[in-house]
């Protein structure tokens, strides 16, 4: 397949889900949530059209990829070839596939190795997939729906059974917690590899955020019930700073205290502080702990305070290699700060972890 027909068929895709897809899809959102109860079809539905919208785009892809049209794809290079459709965004078509790429996918949150799949689709190599236990329904109808539309990008991806070991690969993308990291470092260190380990967002506060936007920050707190690695775990305020808004704001989200793994989670969090005499902020669907640590429970949110801008900056680099984004309205030095509400919301340019994966996809 040519890059112009491999961008075609993911816009196709796209409008497939804007579109509501089909009952091979309505099946494996039911059985994703039969299997991992985190995994709402609420949840499903939004990682999907967030999929759609910010990555699945004609328009968008287009832009994106002609970053990549002088760099070398290992055999070819992102310019113009001749007789090419796409000559005039100065784009190229691919050979044959001469790279294969081991994905090992996490499963916090429906579909997060989505992204790196769509990377080696577009660099035009062979992925071999090993899907989280957690996650091993949506993304293979996405590809088997592909391949009934053009039954050529069947080529591309290869899902590997449960007990089947990552045998012949050129290169590795491997997502888990710090503990499974070192693993991979021990185990693919010597292949070309990206691995990432546990990450989360943080939210800046001055003080002066309106109702409307603490209520946003909500959407970075709660979305996917916290599990994501841009889920905002770690808020930073000066002293001083009064809570009451802040908890009046986010008790909008109260409904997701009903989930009944999150109010275990949630029971289990304010059980533990009270029996350990841990102060600690409630307004029954959130619990806020004074903690300089970067990654809290499910259901809770730490908060550390700062002086002034200069030790703000100091704080949050740091933590560089932990944080994921930062939302909020406050400049800090290092980051690019996000609007509130927006870090569950990536672009094609947001890159897991800052690392990014076309470059290293494409680097011969």
């Amino acid at each position: 397949m040519t890059l112009h027909q491999r961008l075609d068929l993911l816009a196709e895709l796209g409008h497939f889900i804007r579109s509501g897809g089909d009952e091979d899809l309505d099946q494996a959102i039911q059985q994703s949530y039969f299997e991992n109860k985190w995994f709402t079809e609420e949840n499903t539905r939004k990682a999907l059209n967030a999929i759609a919208n910010e990555f699945l785009e004609k328009p968008k892809l287009e832009a994106w990829v002609t970053q990549y049209r002088h760099s070398s794809l290992g055999h070819s290079s992102l310019g113009a070839e001749p007789n090419d459709p796409m000559t005039t965004n100065d784009l190229m078509t691919n050979g044959p596939m001469t790279k294969t790429v081991a994905l090992i996918m996490a499963g916090n949150i429906p579909l997060v190795g989505f992204y790196d799949w769509l990377c080696m689709f577009v660099a035009g190599y062979r992925a071999k997939v090993k899907l989280s236990d957690k996650d091993k329904r949506l993304l293979p109808v996405l590809v088997k729906k592909m391949g009934e539309w053009v039954h050529e990008s069947w080529a591309y991806t290869e899902f590997l059974g449960e007990n089947e070991r990552l045998v012949n690969f050129d290169a590795v993308i491997a997502t888990g917690s710090n503990n499974t990291a070192r693993y991979f470092e021990q185990y693919f260190g010597k292949y070309p590899h990206i691995i990432r380990r546990n990450r989360n967002a943080v939210a800046v506060l001055s003080g002066m955020e309106t109702a409307a936007e603490l209520h946003a920050l909500g959407q970075d707190i709660f979305s996917y019930f916290g599990l994501g690695c841009r889920n905002v775990s770690k808020i930073c305020v000066p002293h001083g700073y009064h809570f009451d808004t802040l908890l009046e704001a986010l008790h909008e989200y109260r409904e997701i205290i009903h989930h009944d793994k999150y109010k275990n989670n949630f029971d289990y969090n304010f059980t533990l502080y009270i029996m350990n005499g841990l102060p600690h902020k409630n307004n029954g669907c959130l619990l806020l702990k004074e903690d300089p640590s970067l990654q809290a429970r499910i259901a809770s949110v730490h908060y550390e305070y700062y002086d002034d801008l200069q030790e703000l900056d100091a704080l949050l680099a740091a933590k560089r290699d932990e944080i994921q984004c930062v939302v909020g309205k406050v400049n800090v030095k290092g980051f690019t700060v996000l609007p509130f509400g927006e870090s569950q919301r990536p672009t094609l340019n947001d890159y897991p972890d800052g690392v990014d994966v076309m470059r290293f996809l494409i680097t011969p």
